[in-house]
């Protein structure tokens, strides 16, 4: 079985996330990667787009959810998009990680991460 893999990388964007309302007020930006597995062989063919998943399309889906949509937990946001690519392209599986650099943690720390996977 082939598993072949788009990855986008560390997407960055200002979005409204958070459990407390300050978060969803002020917002904050989020780092985003989401790699998609797929059969890319009928693509590696043919040279043609429409036997691809078009990652201009899911770039878009995702800055979409991320700046215009507002969830409280990561983990909702993580599982939306996951769902949203499974549901609108050729992919079999995927996996979002999202981080979040301004925590209300009190400690140091670089980020916190929720990563999220789901098949078809």
């Amino acid at each position: 079985m082939m598993k072949d893999t788009i990855l986008l990388e560390n997407m960055v964007f200002y979005g409204f996330h958070g459990v407390y309302e300050y978060e969803r007020e002020q917002g904050q930006r989020f780092y985003v990667d989401v790699q998609i597995h797929a059969d890319l062989s009928e693509a590696a063919k043919t040279d043609k787009l429409t036997d691809t998943i078009d990652y201009t399309m899911i770039y878009s889906q995702i800055k979409d959810v991320m700046e215009n949509q507002r969830f409280q937990l990561l983990e909702a946001v993580g599982g939306h998009i996951a769902e949203l690519i499974l549901k609108t392209s050729i992919a079999t599986d995927v996996t979002i990680r999202i981080r979040k650099p301004a925590v209300p943690i009190p400690g140091p720390l670089n980020f916190v991460q929720v990563e999220i996977s789901r098949s078809k």
